[in-house]
Parts: C-alpha cells; sequence; structure tokens
C-alpha cells in the first residue's frame, strides 16, 4: 500500500488512434454518467504519430459498444466510412484448388438447444455446415446487407460487425469524447514519466514543461509501449514459434465501377507465404497481405499484393503499398501497477479474424467496469485483469493456429511448417484429440465470456474439413427429426432473406439520406 492511498481520481490516457479513443469513449460513458464520481479523462498523443489505421474489421460487439457511448448507428455508418460486416470467407485455406468456406457471425439455427453438426455429416457432401445451419453465407455471397431500412438501429435480421476507416474512426471518436463524454485532449509530446516513491507513474513531463498528473495511466501508445514497455520494461511473450506473420503490406484499392457490390465480409485469400485479406467500404476496399519474411522477401509479396488486386475486381491504387512490422507476441503483464496496456502495447499478432479491436473493447470495459477505488483496491484487481487477458491472448492464439494446422496445402514450406508438432500449443492439441471425437460444443467453453464460441470452432473445423467420428452420437437418434426440420427451416429462412434483403450498396445509400429507427 501507498504511503498516501491515493484515489484513483484522474485517468491519463496515453496515445490516440482507435485503442485510445476507444478506450476514452468507454471510460467516459461509464464515469459521465456520475458526475458525482469525481472521475476525471485527459488523453495526451504526440502531434507527430501518425494512426497506424491497418485494421478495419470489428466484430459484432462492436455494436453494443457503440451503443453504450451514446453513438447513433445511422451517424456512425456515415461518418466512418463505414459498411457491415458479416463474417469471414476463407477461400484457398483448405488445399489451394480454389474451394472456399465461410465464418458466419450468426450461430446456427436452435444452437442453444441442438448441436446440428453430428447430424449434417450425412449430407456434407451436398451441402456446407455453414450453409445447412445459418443463411448467412448465401446473403454474403449476394453482398446483401443483414438488415433493412426498417430495421432499427443496432437490431439485425443477421449478426454482423462492421468494417471502417480506422483514421475516420479514431477522429469521430475523439470529437464524440471531447465534445459529449467530457475528456480532456491534449497534443504534446511526453519526454520524461516520473514515478512516486512507491513506483508508480505519477508525472508525466511534456516537451513544453508541462507536467501532467494521473493517478492511473492507460498505455495505448501502441508499438511503442512507451510505458508498460519502454518506462517499466515489461516485457513481450513471442509467438513467431506458432504464428508465423511478422509482416503486412497495406493498400487502398478504388471500386473498379462506381456502383460495385460491397462485400458483405472479410475476404481472406491464403498465399505461398501468408494470405491476403480484401474489405470493403463505401468508398474503396482496404486490401493487404501479411506474410511470414522467414518465408517469403518483400520484394516478392509486394508482387503477391499486385497480383491479387488485379485478379480480383481490379481497381487503381489509392495509396502504395505501406509496410508495417511486428513481432507477434503479447505483454507478461498488461497491468503494473497503475499502468494498464490496451490495444497494441499491450500486444499484436496477424489480424485473421480481427481480434484487436475486441482486446480493447474487452480491456476498457473492464477497466471501466472494475476501475479500483484506491491503491489498496488496485493489486487485487491487477491480478485478475492479467490472468483474465493472458488467457484470452493465448486463446485467440489457438483460434488462429486452428486455421493453419488444419490447412492440407503442400505448396510450399510456409503450410507445411505451420503443421510441424513443435509450433501446435499443447492446448489446441489436446481439443483436436477431442474435435476429431466429437464436434465442437458449449461444453469447450473455459471461460464465462469467451472470445469465440463453440459455433465458430464449427464453422472452422468443417471448412477445412475436419469431420468428427459419428458413433458417439448413434444413441441420440432420436433427435433426427428434429434436426431435419430444423435444417428445412433453415433453407426456407434462408430463400425468404435472400428475396427481403437489400444489398449492401443499396442500404448504405438510403442511409446517407434517411436514419435507422431508433429503438
Amino acid at each position: 500500500m501507498s504511503r498516501l492511498d491515493p484515489t484513483t481520481r484522474h485517468l491519463v490516457i496515453v496515445g490516440g488512434g482507435s485503442a485510445g479513443w476507444l478506450t476514452a469513449a468507454l471510460l467516459g460513458a461509464e464515469f459521465a454518467a456520475d458526475p458525482d464520481s469525481g472521475v476525471r479523462i485527459t488523453l495526451v498523443e504526440s502531434p507527430q504519430i501518425p494512426t497506424v489505421g491497418v485494421g478495419e474489421g470489428t466484430w459484432p460487439s462492436m455494436r453494443g459498444t457503440l451503443k453504450r457511448i451514446g453513438i447513433a448507428e445511422t451517424e456512425f455508418l456515415r461518418q466512418c466510412d463505414a459498411s457491415f460486416k458479416q463474417g469471414s470467407r476463407f477461400i484457398d485455406w483448405v488445399s489451394g484448388a480454389g474451394e472456399e468456406y465461410f465464418h458466419p457471425f450468426t450461430p446456427p439455427v436452435a444452437f442453444q438447444q441442438l448441436n446440428l453438426a453430428p447430424y449434417w455429416q450425412a449430407y456434407r457432401d451436398q451441402v456446407s455446415y455453414a450453409d445447412a445451419v445459418c443463411g448467412q453465407a448465401q446473403v454474403s455471397r449476394g453482398c446483401l446487407a443483414p438488415k433493412m431500412l426498417s430495421t432499427a438501429e443496432y437490431a439485425f435480421a443477421l449478426n454482423y460487425g462492421y468494417h471502417l476507416d480506422a483514421a475516420k474512426f479514431a477522429a469521430f471518436l475523439q470529437r464524440h469524447c471531447t465534445e459529449k463524454l467530457g475528456v480532456v485532449h491534449r497534443r504534446e509530446r511526453i519526454t520524461r514519466i516520473q514515478n512516486d516513491p512507491d513506483g508508480y507513474i505519477a508525472l508525466l513531463h511534456m516537451e513544453s514543461g508541462a507536467q501532467l498528473q494521473g493517478d492511473l495511466f492507460v498505455d495505448c501508445s501502441g508499438a511503442a509501449a512507451l510505458l508498460i514497455g519502454e518506462h517499466y520494461g515489461i516485457g513481450v511473450r513471442p509467438q513467431g514459434r506458432t504464428l508465423f506473420n511478422d509482416r503486412a503490406l497495406a493498400t487502398q484499392v478504388a471500386y473498379a465501377q462506381e456502383d460495385s457490390p460491397i462485400a458483405s465480409c472479410t475476404h481472406s485469400s491464403a498465399r505461398d507465404a501468408g494470405w491476403v485479406w480484401d474489405i470493403g467500404l463505401p468508398s474503396r476496399r482496404g486490401v493487404g497481405y501479411t506474410y511470414s519474411s522467414a518465408h517469403s522477401t518483400d520484394a516478392q509479396a509486394e508482387q503477391v499484393l499486385r497480383d491479387y488486386i488485379q485478379r480480383n475486381g481490379g481497381g487503381d491504387l489509392l495509396t502504395e503499398p505501406r509496410q508495417i512490422r511486428f513481432n507477434p507476441g503479447y505483454r507478461e503483464k498488461f497491468w503494473h501497477r497503475n499502468c494498464v496496456a490496451i490495444g497494441m502495447a499491450a500486444g499484436f499478432i496477424e489480424p485473421l479474424e480481427a481480434s484487436a479491436l475486441v482486446m480493447v473493447e474487452k480491456s476498457a470495459q473492464m477497466l471501466a467496469e472494475q476501475l479500483p477505488p484506491n491503491r489498496a483496491a488496485m493489486a487485487a484487481v491487477e491480478r485478475r485483469f492479467n490472468r483474465r487477458f493472458s488467457a484470452h491472448w493465448q486463446r485467440i492464439i489457438d483460434f488462429l493456429k486452428l486455421h493453419y494446422v488444419l490447412s492440407k496445402r503442400e505448396d510450399s514450406d510456409y503450410w507445411r511448417d505451420h503443421r510441424t508438432a513443435a509450433g501446435i500449443p499443447d492446448s489446441l492439441r489436446e481439443a483436436l484429440e477431442i474435435w476429431r471425437l466429437y464436434p465442437a460444443s458449449l461444453n469447450d467453453a473455459v471461460m464465462a465470456d469467451e472470445l469465440f464460441p463453440a459455433a465458430s470452432y464449427q464453422y472452422v473445423l468443417s471448412g477445412m474439413g475436419l469431420i468428427s467420428a459419428t458413433e458417439a452420437f448413434s444413441r441420440r437418434r432420436k433427435d433426427t427429426a428434429e434436426a431435419e426440420r430444423l435444417f428445412r427451416e433453415n433453407a426456407e429462412q434462408t430463400r425468404k432473406m435472400q428475396r427481403a434483403l437489400p444489398t449492401n450498396r443499396n442500404l448504405l445509400r438510403q442511409l446517407r439520406e434517411v436514419a435507422l429507427p431508433t429503438i
């Protein structure tokens, strides 16, 4: 305990971008509603550091986050050049022979009541699992929206997240935080960090000569990790042995025609030394290639990216490909004394399944809900936070590695190396042993707030061709009639949605003039 045991009243966020401003918004929304709390929030960022802005995909959780911080969905869509994301489409991941599968955001029909995976196996040569249990893949193939103009904001016919312009999103959140939530914004460069006698951060010294005092400091300074890494020396647990990608090339691409379809999901196309992402915004596409520098030169990677763009929709490059280098891994600790790392300061791995922003959401939400009132309580919250997010990061790594382990591609060392036993975590190896006997189910959850639900594992496992043994389900044949009914019901519901839902482009065009109804 500190000699003075100060209360937690001034929260200082170091760094802007999506991570900093999303954290500020969630903290601001929590405490702006309680003016008696006495909590103040200041975000300080260097005017010389631009937003990385590579990750442009979110999970469905973002809808709840935007609603929580008081943002109207129509305004968000307009201001952030955002579109609807209904999951991911994986191309050439299984064998490289042109096959594809979908990971939709909507769970299988009646998933909480009956696991349809074993009953689908009788039809697996006729229909994919995703199509058999959910209409979202079919809707995505048609570039359709997950809702209609008459659907209330944040409500849906099919579960969805967003694709967005990361730079516009950060600027949008900045305005909202400073104008609506009372967050103080300072543009200054930090030159020195000063501890108090107990080793807690007390002051930030600025280039201007000003000082900024705080009680709790949130490090959103990106890869620089000014507080958690540079100041406190908390190391990174490297994950390059498991996930090889350590570089990315990103660019923006114009649509070939003004009315070109806007994709309903992220397209992920496997290549010899990595994979290409392709997302559709109303005004442009965001395309990039993340790859392993141990399996490809930078020149080869740029050629792969340019070839992909030429063969998939064409369109002029609006920006030259920009390289981002990273070392995949996460911090040994995310909370140390009165410093909490969120965003890239906490860790970064490749953007497959777009987990970066959801980790910001979860971190900021836990901080807002369990902000320690004083230093006496801080150590217990620190331990819980570190345990929870270490587990979250490891679950992400297992889930991403799953995509590679099940691939049958033999065209390069990159894919063969991913299947070597040394790079497969023990936790994933154990899960695979079980999934070869039993389909993924609700029983697989190890945490109450799992990042990836059992439905996600089912979509990936079936899409990648891992078919569980069926003998264990022979005793459950009494549910066959119900399973058949649900398959038929899903097929009919899918046809109805295909007829009723507008295209992404048409709905987003309408939303320029007409707002979604509020609940």
